[in-house]
Order: structure tokens, then sequence, then C-alpha cells
């Protein structure tokens, strides 16, 4: 399919990244993002940017995903800030690659958390492509619009003070799962992933899981207790919620690693994951309808929901999967 977008350098940057990964040319760069932000890992790092260049920049992926959209127009140039969130590697990337492909000029400001690599991949954007419109956002950059990622009080700041001004403004959300008592051992090994992959930081890592009543909530715990974790911060959280849990005598399943504890609600703590029971999927799917704003992705086979996904796929976004369920080119073409 036929596109007018400028999609040649993000392909190229794609290829580029990939290659710098496996030749270790991005060591120096991952050890000085490590230093930066103590929740990252080499680990990590990689998986971020093998998920960019697997499921963003690939040419097929790019022509497809724009081919929808009609040609954009080259006299509508708008000037378009993005702030970034830091909380995982590289996790506004989708923005800058929204913004630059609509042909805007994208003024960026990361996160202190994600400097280097947002730095880095600008960089070698840039000589890719030397004309492409990328630059820091400063505080007196003058905007045409605003697309900005943070916490709920973040997205109250920028609501206020650009109030005037088309934004996209995204605030904190969480995602979950949807079991039905079927699913395989491959299934169970992808959901571990979805769980604690980047130690359960992101926005599309499952926090709560749903399951039939009846089910045993001890297969779930051995199911994701089969890859242990040793990241120092995140067992810290760990020991320290499960002695706070002991305390109060809240009844839990550890496993090890994580507590596995039944509630209604998403918990706080990174190391603990929440169940729930639901007597039948018609009603699950009215639950996921009452709560969908606060939600942002649903990993499942046997639900239906416009951001679902299959289990081991939450951290694997598709273009199409947009942050919040907002299309973020067809916002672009708008301003």
């Amino acid at each position: 399919m036929e596109t007018n977008y400028r999609i040649s350098p993000f392909v190229e940057l794609g290829r580029r990244l990939a290659r710098q990964l496996a030749g270790g040319e991005l060591d120096a760069v991952v050890a000085r993002a490590i230093a930066e932000n103590g929740w990252f890992t080499r680990q990590s790092v990689a998986q971020a940017i093998e998920a960019i260049c697997t499921d963003l920049l690939d040419e097929t992926v790019l022509r497809d995903w724009l081919a929808r959209y009609p040609r954009p127009d080259a006299s509508a140039v708008r000037r378009v800030g993005i702030v970034l969130a830091g909380n995982i590697p590289l996790v506004g990337f989708f923005d800058l690659l929204c913004v630059c492909i609509c042909g805007h000029r994208c003024f960026v400001k990361p996160s202190s958390k994600d400097r280097v690599l947002t730095g880095y991949v600008v960089e070698q954007l840039l000589r890719i492509e030397p004309a492409m419109p990328v630059a820091p956002l400063e505080e007196d950059t003058p905007l045409d619009a605003l697309i900005a990622t943070g916490s709920d009080s973040t997205r109250s700041y920028f609501g206020k003070r650009y109030r005037e001004m088309p934004s996209l403004l995204r605030g904190s959300r969480y995602s979950i799962a949807v079991l039905d008592g079927t699913e395989t051992e491959a299934q169970l090994e992808g959901l571990s992933n979805d769980v604690f992959q980047y130690f359960g930081l992101g926005c599309r890592n499952v926090g709560r899981i749903f399951v039939p009543r009846g089910y045993d909530p001890t297969l779930l715990r051995d199911a994701l207790s089969r890859y242990p974790m040793s990241h120092p911060g995140y067992l810290n959280n760990y020991r320290q919620a499960r002695a706070l849990r002991m305390l109060d005598g809240e009844p839990l399943l550890d496993g090890g690693f994580f507590l596995l504890r039944e509630s209604d609600e998403q918990s706080p703590n990174l190391s603990e994951i929440g169940y729930a029971y639901y007597d039948d999927l018609d009603g699950m799917e009215s639950w996921i309808r009452r709560h969908d704003d606060r939600l942002q992705c649903v990993v499942s086979e046997v639900v239906d929901h416009p951001r679902r996904v299959g289990f081991g796929r939450a951290q694997h976004p598709s273009p199409t999967d947009y942050p919040d369920g907002t299309d973020v080119i067809a916002f672009l073409r708008r301003i």
C-alpha cells in the first residue's frame, strides 16, 4: 500500500538501531542510561529497542498503518510540543514518531529519567535526515499543540497551563488480564511477561487479573513465579509490601518475589498483583466498560475490547494501539 508520509528516515532508524544493538555499539549508551535511571537494565533497554524496531519501524508496518489516512497537508505544518514520560525505556518514542512522520515541527521535552536514550535516538534520526524538524522544548517555545504524558497531577497541570491550545494529555492508567481457566502453559508464561516486564512500571503492565469464580489462585501464583526477579529496588518493594501485609494480617499468596492477593482495586505496590473473581463474561465485559477510562489494555482471549491483546503482547503495541485509545495521527491532522 502506498503512503505519502515520511517513513524512509524511520525505516532506516529502525535498521540502524537494530544493527547497533546486535553489534554492541549501543553498550556505552545503555550504560549511561542505566546510570541515569536505576530501574533501567541492559535487558529492559534492549527489549524496548527491539520492540520499537520490530513493532513500529518495520517498513511494511508503517505503510499499512499510514495508508488508512489521507495524504498529509504539507501547508499545515504546526509546532507541536511533546512531554515524555520516563517510567520505561523510550516510552515516549511513539509520540515523536507520530509528530515527525506527519511533517510537523517537533519540540521534545524528555523525562529526566530517560534523557540519554531519547537524546541518542533523536541524534541518530538527525544524522539520517538532518532536515528533520526536531528540537528541544524550552519554557518559552511557542507551540500550536501539545502532547504530554505523565501522572494525573501532571495531566491536570498541563491542562490548565495550555487550556487554550489543542492538546492530547495522558494521565495514569493500568492494564488487566481476564482468564477463563483454560489458558495453556505458554499463555500463562506470556502473562508473566505482561505482568513483570519493565518491573511492572508501565501502564501496559498487567496489575490486576480476573479469574472465573472457583478458580484456584495458587495455580496463578505458581505460573507467575517461574522466573524470579533479582532487581534490588523491586525486591525491596516486595519485602516492604510483604511485611506490611503480614502485620495487617491480610490473606495473601507469596510468590517469592511478588504478592498475589484478592483485591477490588489496583495496588500501588509494584510487587503486588491483585486478583478478583467474576461470575460470567457478560458481567466482566460490563465491568470493563464502566472502568475503561482507567484501563490501558486488556490481556485476554475471552473478552471483547478495542485495546485487547493476546498473552505476552502487552508490551508490544502496534502503531494502531494508540495510548488511551486516542488516535494520535487523527489528532495531528486536526490541529
